[in-house]
């Protein structure tokens, strides 16, 4: 029998301003800081579920730009796959996090980096980060839970 992949997403979740912050979490369940991020749910496209688990764990409004990659590691002997995108946190937060969420830290790369417990998660954010990977200065994001329409041939 072969082993299910477990599939998550979740994101790097930005604040802008003078200095960029990125949100770090720390779960209830064992008390470890992560990036956002989630198992999706059935059928639910990936970038949909990073939405829906950054505005969950963080409490904030974000708008996904760009898709930056994924990591894979083993749990329990699965696969897990989590597929990360880039996304701007609006200024301040909106709500409170899920109950899964005991803290969240908005810091600069460094300390965030300093502050994730597992080596990949902190390999990929400063990776992605140093690579140039973010987000244009301006542009409308993408549009999440809507199609794009296919372009006419002519």
């Amino acid at each position: 029998m072969a082993n299910k992949i477990i599939h998550a997403a979740g994101g790097v979740v930005v604040r802008s301003g003078a200095r960029r912050r990125f949100a770090v979490v720390r779960r209830s369940k064992d008390g470890s800081w992560v990036l956002p991020r989630g198992k999706l749910k059935r059928n639910e496209r990936p970038i949909v579920g990073a939405q829906r688990e950054a505005v969950e764990e963080t409490g904030t409004r974000v708008r996904v730009q760009e898709f930056l990659g994924a990591i894979i590691y083993r749990v329990r002997g699965q696969s897990k796959i989590v597929q990360f995108w880039w996304m701007d946190a609006a200024a301040r937060t909106t709500w409170e996090a899920s109950k899964d969420i005991a803290a969240i830290k908005w810091l600069p790369l460094t300390k965030a980096v300093r502050k994730l417990k597992y080596p990949l998660e902190k390999l990929f954010l400063r990776s992605v980060v140093h690579r140039g990977l973010r987000r244009p200065k301006r542009g409308p994001g993408l549009r999440v839970g809507t199609k794009a329409k296919p372009r006419r041939r002519r």
